[in-house]
This record gives structure tokens, C-alpha cells and sequence, in this order.
């Protein structure tokens, strides 16, 4: 299903209100991870479920993924499929 730019708008607006801890996987596209210093690493969940893995696994990917990077983090920004959360 296809959504109107106003539409989705709306709901990016609403969802910048939102504490992430509550916005469930599925509705999450990427997680970003910042490094203190320089560099990031992009964990893109749509593309890892095209590839096959079930939410499961992706949810230890980035568990995984967060945890080695351990204190070398400096932030964590997820992307919300604004498509998944309008559906």
C-alpha cells in the first residue's frame, strides 16, 4: 500500500514524540551506530530481512553488534520505517 507524503508526515511528526525503547524491531529500517571519535556502522534491517533472516536473528545481529562495539559507542540512532508503523 502506498501512502501520501502528507500522511507519512504526520506520522514521522508523531513519532518524534516517541521513546524508542518503545518502537517494536519490525518497525525499525536501520540502526545507526556513532562511534566516539570518528566513524559509524549502519545495521539496515529491511535489507537484512530481504535477505531471510527472521526477526529473531536480526534482533541478535544488532544485539551482537552493539555489545562488541561495547564503550566505543558514543550514540545510537534508529531509522522508523515510517511505512510499517502507518500499516
Amino acid at each position: 500500500m502506498q501512502y501520501n507524503d502528507d500522511i507519512l508526515k504526520k506520522w514521522e511528526d508523531i513519532l518524534n514524540e516517541v521513546n524508542t525503547t518503545d518502537i517494536p524491531l519490525e518497525c525499525i529500517k536501520k540502526v545507526v551506530i556513532k562511534f566516539v571519535g570518528k566513524g559509524q556502522k549502519t545495521i539496515n534491517l529491511s535489507n537484512l530481512k530481504k535477505q531471510g533472516l527472521d526477526w529473531e536473528e536480526i534482533e541478535k545481529v544488532v544485539t551482537r553488534t552493539i555489545n562488541e562495539a561495547g564503550d566505543s559507542i558514543r550514540d545510537v540512532e534508529f531509522v522508523v520505517d515510517i511505512t510499517a508503523v502507518a500499516e
